[in-house]
């Protein structure tokens, strides 16, 4: 099927009713876009971020009207009759297709590779993920995931015990037991991360191994050798007492989803029961990691 699209420069006051408009008008979907470029990395909960000069982009049917659909907005108060547009048709493409193609398997360490569940894997002697993220967070391609696996890598996991905590995909969690763990646990406030990660589970073959909970159902005297936390600093922040009970004894933990401006106040909230190590950096994202003070 064929699109077309209009962009129009907005205040971010406007970005709202504009959008609304849209819908109104017949646009399948709305979406903003910086002006300048500018990112805008974590908004709080509950609360939708934009920049001052927003583009609103209005995507409609090749079909659809737009010399009506201008004619209806510029009798918007916040618009006029001589506001800014341009219009443009968009190819029509696969871009579930187009996804999948750019996708690779990818190295993570010495032993450990991440492959898309439809390719081939390039080393079948190593240690391989086959990963179909779906709808949830995870594939490897992000800088904090891959800081996460990078370390996972590294440890020595046989026999030990795992949590994931905002499993996501169950990218990391799976990982570790393919890497040797006897058991993990993954912990999601999302009910599609909860069945990617199954999904991905019985893809590898470590379902039995693995025991997922959302958040609310989860356990309260949950202990594990290592804890994973790959989300956001916010959420580290205000969860590190829950994530802190967590770590058992002589355990290690390992942080990320943390931009490099956040670190020292993420770590701060786990250093008075984690012997950190130093904060390593990847494209501006961040990974803490320590062991639990005896």
């Amino acid at each position: 099927m064929a699109w077309i699209q209009i962009k129009i420069p907005a205040l971010d006051k406007h970005a709202e009713r504009l959008s609304e408009a849209l819908i109104g008008f017949g646009a399948v979907s709305v979406t903003f876009q910086d002006t300048h470029d500018n990112p805008v990395y974590e908004p709080l909960p509950g609360e939708t971020l934009l920049w001052h000069d927003t583009d609103i982009i209005g995507l409609f049917d090749a079909e659809h009207d737009m010399q009506k659909l201008i004619k209806q907005l510029q009798h918007m108060s916040i618009l006029g009759k001589d506001f800014e547009y341009k219009i443009e048709q968009i190819e029509d493409k696969d871009w579930e297709r187009a996804w999948m193609d750019n996708f690779h398997p990818m190295q993570f360490g010495q032993r450990l590779w991440i492959c898309p569940s439809w390719r081939e894997v390039p080393d079948p002697k190593a240690v391989n993920v086959l990963l179909d993220p779906g709808l949830a967070f995870g594939t490897g391609t992000h800088p904090t995931t891959s800081l996460c696996l990078q370390w996972l890598d590294g440890q020595d996991l046989t026999g030990k015990t795992v949590i994931d905590f905002g499993c996501g995909s169950g990218i990391l969690a799976i990982a570790a037991l393919k890497l040797g763990a006897k058991s993990a646990i993954g912990i999601d406030i999302d009910p599609q991360a909860i069945t990617a990660s199954l999904e991905n589970a019985n893809r590898n073959h470590v379902a039995n191994k693995l025991t997922l909970y959302l958040a609310k159902d989860a356990p309260n005297n949950l202990k594990a050798d290592f804890i994973l936390a790959n989300i956001l600093a916010g959420p580290l922040k205000e969860l590190a007492p829950n994530i802190k009970a967590l770590v058992g004894s002589n355990g290690s933990i390992c942080l990320s989803g943390i931009l490099a401006s956040q670190a020292e106040s993420v770590a701060s909230a786990y250093a008075d029961e984690i012997i950190l190590d130093p904060i390593i950096e990847k494209e501006e994202w961040c990974r803490i990691t320590g062991q639990a003070r005896v």
